[in-house]
């Protein structure tokens, strides 16, 4: 396995000459620590991961440095939420109540690094994908204010096989229904410049970036 530097400088010019709004996340999910190190030696700092234990296994070995950000993007269960607030200083999969008051548990313990939270949106009503139903986000989104969440964006995975760009609109507009200053954090390996064209924020990268 390794970088396609090609790829990884296609994109970062795309968002600097073209959305300037929105950046890039690496997915290094099943790569090894080795491909995290050279990814920062090529000016990546921001990686998203989806499973705990993978992700504790490489970014423990990382040096530390303030501009390095660690997002988990997978789905989060309530018995690993004290140590998933330990590792990630972005939890993007905020998706039930329950879990929320599970957070509220250990929100304020020593050593936490989350200072973020997203909250993902089941956009194609698919009962196979996690996420909060669109009819039920405000009373979640207004639940989460209340317990004084931190959300600063909304997440969506959309149906696969099929057009995205009916789901990233259907995005922009229940964010802009509940707050305009919202991030949006949508768009993949294969529909990116789809989801930048529909203001996305935030586009998670794996695949793309990486030989096989």
């Amino acid at each position: 396995m390794s970088i396609n530097k090609f790829n990884l400088n296609e994109v970062k010019g795309l968002l600097k000459q073209k959305y300037p709004q929105a950046k890039l996340l690496v997915v290094t999910k099943t790569r090894s620590i080795t491909d995290v190190k050279k990814l920062i030696k090529l000016d990546v700092f921001l990686f998203g991961e989806n499973r705990i234990q993978e992700a504790e296994s490489k970014f423990s070995n990382i040096e530390k440095r303030d501009d390095l950000s660690l997002h988990l993007i997978g789905p989060l269960q309530t018995n690993k939420v004290k140590k998933a607030l330990m590792l990630f200083d972005c939890i993007q999969t905020i998706d039930r109540i329950k879990l929320v008051n599970e957070i509220l548990k250990y929100k304020n313990d020593i050593g936490n690094r989350t200072k973020s939270f997203y909250i993902q949106v089941n956009i194609g009503s698919e009962k196979q994908k996690s996420g909060i139903d669109t009819d039920n986000l405000l009373n979640f989104y207004n639940y989460c204010l209340k317990m004084n969440i931190q959300i600063d964006g909304l997440m969506c995975i959309p149906p696969n096989e099929v057009d995205p760009t009916p789901f990233f609109r259907k995005m922009v507009s229940l964010r802009n229904s509940i707050n305009q200053g919202l991030k949006l954090s949508m768009g993949m390996s294969n529909d990116y410049k789809i989801a930048l064209d529909n203001d996305s924020n935030l586009i998670r990268i794996g695949s793309h970036i990486f030989n096989r």
